[in-house]
């Protein structure tokens, strides 16, 4: 028997021992348990079972009253799921968790956890924070201790919370983007126990009533493409910079905030690793970094000097607070702690629904997902869109079956939410980074060729026609042909450019904000007109 099977038997097991709060569904329909008086004496019984499971029920589609497996196909099973959410909705509840099994060719199990108490709708107090710094400079080691209250071994033990590719835990050396989250609710933080369990994730989400989702990023210098990523292509409130107290300001360190800049993000400095060195070299590494803030026309404000209220007051376009920190003593971590408590949401993300495609994957039982940060409006569960655009410049018409955040199933998102939207309508291999997610009605045009305003902030010559950066805008990274006005661009120049992407269209809107770069070079722009296929 595989271990995906056992595991399935093992919970249909447990279902039958559970008893009164375990109902077993082959299938729901809207038509039939959604009719008129149906659907009242289903979302009482469901009611019931909730309140004597202690506020927990499971529900188990795709099997018969009996428990024989008989498998549901995709497109049953999500309408199940979308019933099985309402009928929730109706007792004052709401889906928690999916598991989902494969039976036979294409038949599909679940298991759906009900949990009493209406969804939580928390994106007014869900704030979003990118990190960025130099390699080894303690980004994941300081998310890792801030998300669970776990005291670091000194050796980068609590990275491992984020990272989720073995080679990067061997190595010690993250090489994607990576995701954290932790929230307060009245009595304080709620942390994470285990960050590997997807139900401890999902429990803080559902249990905090304010939310912090860290987006952790890249420090080693051939990845810089993903932190660009990190950084301009998620929809973040506030940027994170470590650097490290037994190394100092690096160029990397620089290199990164130049980009925190540029997007104009709210940013605050962490110095890691205060444990590792003596005070005189903490105070050290303190005025090194206030004077690289100073030299960028920032102002520092040392949170040791003038307190967690100040900073959180102060914080913005002008000031950058500075903390000094240890993730093995956990020195300073009270003071993130408190600051993050208090922090406003700055991108509000007002209009309708957008988001880009950050990454995909396929799912078993529920198909393609794309996952992303809303970037504007609301989407729910059953809503159609487009997605696209396709290399050939179509957009594609999906339905939105489910939308999971942090493993924790929700009905709606709104702007500033790190969410996984499964789609019907379209296969996963079909979908690419940098694809955006729009409602049907946007009759959006593919964009090749876009006018922009630029900023030359660093090139060893001149950027002449013919140049050839990567542009980084959401979660765009392409290669763009630049043919400046006037011919040239020198180092420190603003002025006007029209760029093509090399090799397919994009959806680009007046207004974008980008990053582009090429080896030591690189540059900041905003969309200013857009050429239309």
């Amino acid at each position: 028997m595989s271990a995906d099977r056992a595991a399935l038997e093992e919970a249909l097991e447990r279902g039958e021992q559970e008893g009164g709060h375990v109902e077993f569904k082959e299938r729901l329909s809207r038509e039939v348990h959604l009719s008129s008086g149906r659907m009242e004496s289903l979302a009482a019984q469901l009611r019931h079972r909730v309140l004597s499971g202690d506020g927990e029920a499971t529900y188990v589609i795709g099997v018969t009253d009996d428990g024989g497996l008989a498998g549901i196909s995709p497109d049953a099973f999500s309408e199940s799921m979308d019933v099985l959410s309402l009928l929730a909705e109706e007792a004052d509840a709401h889906i928690d968790d999916v598991e989902t099994w494969g039976i036979g060719d294409d038949g599909i199990v679940g298991v759906a956890t009900v949990r009493e108490g209406a969804m939580l709708d928390t994106d007014d107090e869900h704030i979003v924070v990118g990190t960025a710094g130099h390699v080894d400079h303690g980004k994941s080691t300081l998310v890792g201790s801030l998300v669970t209250g776990q005291a670091d071994d000194g050796e980068g033990g609590t990275r491992g919370f984020l990272d989720v590719q073995p080679h990067e835990v061997e190595r010690g050396l993250s090489a994607d983007l990576s995701y954290g989250v932790y929230g307060f609710d009245d009595d304080g933080p709620v942390r994470m126990d285990n960050p590997h369990r997807k139900a401890d994730r999902a429990r803080v989400v559902e249990e905090a009533d304010r939310l912090v989702s860290f987006v952790d990023t890249v420090g080693h210098e051939p990845w810089l493409r993903t932190t660009i990523r990190g950084l301009v292509g998620q929809k973040l409130d506030y940027g994170l910079l470590t650097v490290a107290a037994d190394d100092g300001p690096t160029k990397t360190t620089r290199e990164h905030l130049g980009i925190l800049l540029a997007t104009e993000l709210p940013t605050m400095v962490a110095i890691t690793k205060v444990d590792a060195v003596d005070d005189d070299r903490v105070a050290e590494v303190e005025r090194e970094v206030e004077r690289v803030l100073r030299d960028v026309g920032r102002t520092p404000l040392p949170v040791e000097r003038h307190g967690v209220e100040a900073a959180a007051e102060e914080i913005g376009e002008t000031v950058v607070p500075v903390v000094r920190t240890s993730a093995v003593t956990m020195q300073g971590l009270d003071d993130l702690d408190e600051l993050f408590s208090r922090l406003p949401k700055t991108t509000l993300g007002a209009g309708t629904f957008r988001m880009y495609v950050d990454r995909t994957y396929s799912v078993t039982g529920v198909g393609a997902v794309a996952s992303g940060t809303v970037n504007s409006g609301s989407v729910e569960a059953g809503d159609e869109l487009l997605v696209g655009p396709m290399p050939d410049g179509e957009f594609r018409e999906v339905e939105v079956r489910s939308i999971e955040m942090h493993y924790h199933r929700i009905d709606r998102a709104k702007a500033g939410r790190i969410v996984g939207i499964a789609l019907k309508g379209v296969r996963e291999a079909e979908l690419e980074r940098g694809m955006v997610l729009l409602p049907r009605s946007a009759d959006p045009d593919p964009v090749r060729e876009f006018e922009a305003e630029v900023v030359v902030l660093n090139h060893p010559t001149r950027i002449g026609t013919g140049y050839e950066p990567v542009v980084h805008l959401e979660t765009i990274s392409e290669a763009a042909v630049f043919d400046p006005d006037g011919g040239q661009l020198l180092p420190g120049d603003a002025g006007e450019a029209t760029l093509r992407f090399k090799f397919r269209p994009y959806f680009l809107e007046e207004g974008q904000r980008f990053v582009f770069r090429e080896g030591q070079s690189k540059g900041v722009g905003t969309v200013t007109d857009v050429q239309t296929e």
